[in-house]
This record gives structure tokens, C-alpha cells and sequence, in this order.
């Protein structure tokens, strides 16, 4: 479940899929316990569960997969899941948000710390990152659910405050309150989103190229890649052509 970076993107096509398929399984099911947990087993009367539902369905996530999840939430044999939020800086001074699930802080702090060190980067401070970036609602539909003026038209309609074109998703943003009814009114009209969820949006980007842009892909990677990291942010600007080249 790595955040919105374009590196997200080279993770995807470099990385073995059935590991990052069983990763993105597990990460999901993680955010479906801790929804049940703090909201309750319905998804009609709890936003978080059901963003998190409909993101399993999107990536095809078994039905008896999704109950397990809910059931652990609901107290059968789950463990009790805190939410973490770590921020620091990576290379080239590229300001990076992690966001876990953790039922041991210690172990998840470790872990992360040693991610940063290891790749050329330092975990700092709560707010040391997060304060010059923007907490908001993201829904993502592949550009084949609509022609880019029908999705910016009913995006508006919904509620949303920008629609954009990256890669191969329509992307909607909105603000935190506003993100359910935007997902839900969307998913009337053009089905279940490929996404929909809480991202951090840098308010700017860092340029990064050669051995700092391939360190800062294996600093990604690997704290993608840890059990209880759920999301990773980062606020790198990367070439066209340094991407094509890092993917090769």
C-alpha cells in the first residue's frame, strides 16, 4: 500500500508479484481489523471500513479473507493494533511519512529506524516532515471507468475539489470530511473505485537524480516491504528520464 510517490509505480514492475500481492493482502487485512476494531463491523455505518473493504475488493481480496479480518477486529484472535506515524528524511533531504499498524511499538520502531539508517536516511521528529504537507481525501479510478471530462464532471458533482490525470488512474482529491460521500457518490456512477483513502500531499517537491534518486528507491522499498508499515509518502521530483532509467 505505498502512498501516492512515483516510486510506488518502479516498486510495482521490479518487485515479485506474488510477494507484493500476498504484502498487499496482508497490509489490507491489517486495516480492516483496526477499522471493526475502532468503529464497529458495519461498513454502512463505518467509513473506514468501508474504504478498506472496498480497497480489498479492488485488488480481488477473498471474501473469506475480508471475514477473517473483520472477525480478528471484532475480538477473535486479534491482537490489538496501534497506529504510528513516523516521518524523516531520506536522500537528497527527501521528507518521507510512514503510517503503520503495530502490535509492538518497540519492534515497528526498530524496524523502521533501521530501514532509514540503512539507506541514507534519518527518522526524525513528529512534525518534522508532516507540517508542510497537506492531510486530504484521495479516490483513484483507472482511466478506462471514464473519458477525463465525464470523471471531472462528476467529481465536482460529488464533492471533490480536483481531478487529475497520472499515468493510467483518474485521481480525485477532496477534503477529509468530504471523502465518503465523494467515494460513494462516485461508485453510483462508475463502480467500486480502485481506491479511495487519507493521503499526505506535499505542498512541494524535492528534485532527485542518480545515486541519491537509486538509494531513495531502496529506502522506499524497504520500508514498504515491513510487515507493519501500512502506507510511505514521500516528496521526491523525479525525470521522466531518471524514472526510465531506475525502472530498466
Amino acid at each position: 500500500m505505498a502512498g501516492h510517490s512515483k516510486f510506488a509505480n518502479i516498486m510495482h514492475r521490479k518487485g515479485a508479484q506474488d510477494k507484493k500481492r500476498a504484502s498487499a493482502f496482508t497490509k489490507i487485512a491489517r486495516e480492516i481489523q483496526a477499522a471493526v476494531r475502532l468503529g464497529g463491523a458495519d461498513p454502512n455505518a463505518n467509513p473506514r471500513l468501508f474504504r478498506a473493504v472496498a480497497a480489498a475488493r479492488a485488488q480481488s481480496m477473498p471474501k473469506d479473507n475480508i471475514q477473517r479480518a473483520m472477525d480478528r477486529g471484532a475480538g477473535v484472535g486479534g491482537e490489538a493494533l496501534e497506529e504510528i506515524r513516523y516521518e524523516g528524511f531520506g536522500p537528497g533531504g527527501i521528507g518521507i511519512i510512514v503510517e503503520t499498524l503495530s502490535d509492538n511499538r518497540n519492534r515497528t520502531a526498530g524496524d523502521v529506524r533501521a530501514a532509514f539508517a540503512k539507506h541514507g536516511g534519518n527518522l526524525g521528529e513528529t512534525n518534522s516532515v508532516s507540517f508542510m504537507w497537506d492531510r486530504i481525501g484521495e479516490v483513484r479510478y483507472p482511466l478506462a471507468a471514464a473519458s477525463e471530462d465525464a470523471m471531472m464532471e462528476a467529481a465536482i458533482e460529488a464533492g471533490a475539489d480536483d481531478v487529475a490525470v497520472e499515468e493510467d488512474a483518474h485521481v480525485i482529491v477532496c477534503g477529509m470530511a468530504a471523502l465518503n460521500d465523494v467515494a460513494q457518490n462516485l461508485a453510483k456512477r462508475f463502480g467500486e473505485a480502485s481506491s479511495a483513502k487519507f493521503i499526505w500531499r506535499p505542498q512541494a517537491s524535492i528534485a532527485v537524480e542518480g545515486d541519491n534518486a537509486e538509494l531513495l528507491m531502496k529506502l522506499l522499498t524497504a520500508l514498504d516491504d515491513l510487515d507493519d508499515v501500512q502506507t510511505v509518502f514521500s516528496n521526491e521530483d523525479i525525470s521522466d528520464a531518471e524514472l526510465a532509467r531506475l525502472s530498466a
